[in-house]
């Protein structure tokens, strides 16, 4: 099936592909479990504490577990984005869809990801960030520690709260972060060589990076540059693939400015995805860089 306006069409194919390609842009996405939402949004259980055995002799009473059952409510909001095109893409479909999914991706998976780590407001209270983690710095000599010890101390609060560290969620301030980062020789702490230049894996998992996932520093706030935790305790869900709409008649506001597409022969194409967040946020630390 196919969407279709009275000058283009775009098949369905292009908004699954936009979709996926949100998904692997966001970093935060990447290292979440994924579900398939309904309309009306899910309730998650969750599980607090864990069960735990016990030797027991013959016919004695066995252990009874101590871990209570509560229920999460993940509720799907829209995010959306509007992007304005000139009338020359109309003659070209291909170029067409190709400015579509090599430029609404990022713009999805970079704001879902600026939401979760705390820097933009989430959009309902039944969406989770993780504005109100623990805080690790990682800047160089922070505390007499530094930039592997504040990583460590991320992976030692995770376990405390029963998690196990899986990954790192982590913003370009980071990256400059983790390259400037070497031992008392001088030698780089996580990549191989300069040519390399890579940071793939931190203490043994994985990292992914976006621009999204940056706060900048606020008062005696120092920036948030990443996210380390138990991703297996991170779940996000959407409804369906991305929604596509395109008009040539509507008058678009950004600021102060007001495009009207008809007089300047542009159209727009707006898209927009239901999604939905939610964790375990004792399972999860923020990673600081430099304050204002």
């Amino acid at each position: 099936m196919a969407i279709t306006t009275a000058s283009i069409t775009l098949p369905t194919s292009v908004s699954n592909e936009i979709l996926q390609k949100a998904q692997e842009e966001s970093a935060i996405m990447r290292l979440s479990r994924h579900v398939t939402l309904p309309g009306n949004g899910l309730t998650i259980p969750v599980i607090a504490g864990d069960p735990a055995a016990a030797w027991v002799t013959e016919a004695t009473a066995k252990p009874v577990s101590d871990s209570t059952l509560s229920t999460k409510v993940m509720q799907v909001y829209k995010l959306a984005v509007i992007e304005a095109f000139s009338d020359e893409f109309r003659r070209n479909d291909d170029a067409l869809y190709e400015a579509l999914i090599s430029r609404l991706p990022g713009v999805l998976g970079a704001k879902f990801d600026n939401t979760v780590i705390g820097a933009t407001n989430a959009p309902g209270s039944n969406f989770d960030t993780f504005a109100s983690c623990t805080a690790q710095s990682i800047l160089p000599g922070s505390g007499g520690t530094g930039v592997y010890a504040g990583l460590v101390a991320a992976d030692t609060d995770i376990a405390t709260h029963g998690g196990i560290l899986s990954g790192f969620a982590l913003g370009a301030q980071a990256r400059g972060i983790l390259l400037a980062a070497t031992d008392t020789t001088g030698r780089p702490l996580f990549v191989n060589s300069v040519s390399d230049g890579a940071v793939d894996r931190i203490l043994g998992v994985p990292s992914y990076f976006n621009r999204g996932i940056y706060k900048a520093a606020a008062s005696s706030n120092p920036a948030v540059v990443g996210v380390a935790g138990d991703w297996s305790k991170a779940l996000y869900g959407t409804v369906e693939g991305v929604k596509i709409a395109i008009s040539d008649q509507a008058t678009l506001t950004s600021g102060n400015t007001t495009i009207n597409l008809w007089q300047q022969n542009m159209f727009a194409v707006r898209a927009e995805i239901e999604v939905g967040f939610r964790a375990d946020l004792e399972c999860f630390n923020l990673l600081t860089g430099a304050t204002a």
